[in-house]
């Protein structure tokens, strides 16, 4: 894309200009794609609860999301009196800006990505664990119990999880020997069988992917680890305090951060942009190189979202002791055992997929 701007431009200009479009094109259509999100999500629970959900704002009540996102833009932002103001207003904005910021390096073909650095998984960890930050101020600007307690909850099972998937991460770091996503991406091209493009069905890393998975459920604070708004005793958690567009944007942060998830699931453990299959005909799709990778990318984090609507549409919610007790006690010693298992089994064979 710089090329197009440089005949009239001088090299730095065009070098930021291209990077201005090239993250407005994630960052609209993510946007988007979270109000859509959240419309999937309720007609999934009415679904498995035999209701109808949305069904009157548009066609399909296609634009409820956008109903609901114009009412609360157009109510009043209290602040607490005794609330800290400036640190009350700057949280929900940290949380909705981190949960937009990783997606700079998630590929969505070999070489469509805003930013490909070469340590772009420790990116990703980076910019989820500030998503902490916004979550403790919230409830400790609030200068209320409630949201106080919800805040160190949360914290702590951010936390907790985040442990434990950085030990899984590590795992596929060494499978695939690179931080790089796309060159992860490309290290499951034919993984299993010669002709399975995924980690999911290798021996070694499916364990870790079904771990990956529950994992992201916590960090995310989806059902049934929802503890951070359990209403029977934190009314609506850490976001108690807040109305308005301040409270739109944990809403809009939480779903920003579930579609991440997806991503990161179906680029680590999926095969990302590649087709199911290491098939000829499964490449050639209509359309460009850069759809055909979206194409099955989507399709990857649709059925990993579903998954995600269908636990929170069926479990009841954890006890806090059971929480922990899954992310210390199981999720921990099973991520450690693997990283064993794996560098012993790359050590054993001296195996490198990507020949380096």
């Amino acid at each position: 894309m710089i090329s197009w701007f440089t005949p009239a431009l001088p090299y730095g200009w065009a070098y930021f200009i291209a990077t201005i479009i090239d993250i407005l094109v994630i960052a609209l259509p993510v946007m988007l794609a979270v109000a859509m999100i959240i419309y999937v999500d309720r007609k999934i629970w009415a679904a498995m609860a035999l209701r109808r959900g949305p069904n009157v704002v548009g066609p399909f009540g296609l634009l409820q999301s956008f109903a609901d996102g114009a009412k609360v833009f157009l109510q009043e932002t209290i602040i607490p009196a005794a609330a800290n103001r400036g640190l009350f207003l700057i949280a929900p904005i940290i949380t909705f800006t981190v949960a937009l910021i990783a997606w700079a390096v998630i590929p969505f073909s070999s070489f469509s990505v805003v930013a490909n650095i070469n340590v772009g998984l420790l990116y990703i960890l980076a910019a989820s664990s500030l998503g902490v930050y916004g979550v403790i101020l919230a409830g400790w600007a609030s200068n209320s119990k409630y949201p106080f307690y919800s805040a160190i909850r949360a914290a702590a099972q951010m936390v907790s999880y985040e442990v434990a998937i950085g030990f899984v991460l590590i795992s596929v770091v060494m499978w695939a020997g690179s931080f790089n996503l796309q060159t992860i991406v490309l290290a499951q091209k034919g993984e299993v069988l010669g002709f399975i493009n995924a980690n999911i069905f290798n021996p070694l890393l499916f364990p870790m992917g079904i771990v990956f998975l529950i994992s992201s459920m916590a960090e995310t604070s989806r059902t049934p680890f929802d503890l951070t708004e359990a209403e029977s005793e934190l009314v609506a958690g850490y976001q108690t305090e807040y109305s308005s567009m301040s409270f739109a944007l944990y809403w809009l942060g939480e779903y920003a951060n579930v579609i991440l998830m997806c991503a990161l699931n179906a680029t680590l453990f999926w095969g990302g942009w590649l087709p199911p299959l290491d098939l000829p005909f499964l490449y050639v799709i209509p359309g460009t190189t850069i759809g055909l990778g979206l194409f099955w990318l989507l399709l990857k984090m649709g059925i990993c979202f579903f998954v995600f609507s269908w636990v929170k549409a069926t479990l009841p919610r954890y006890r806090y002791d059971q929480l922990m007790r899954l992310g210390w006690k199981i999720f921990l010693p099973l991520s450690l055992l693997f990283v064993f298992l794996v560098s012993g089994w790359l050590m054993l064979t001296r195996y490198h997929p990507i020949g380096a």
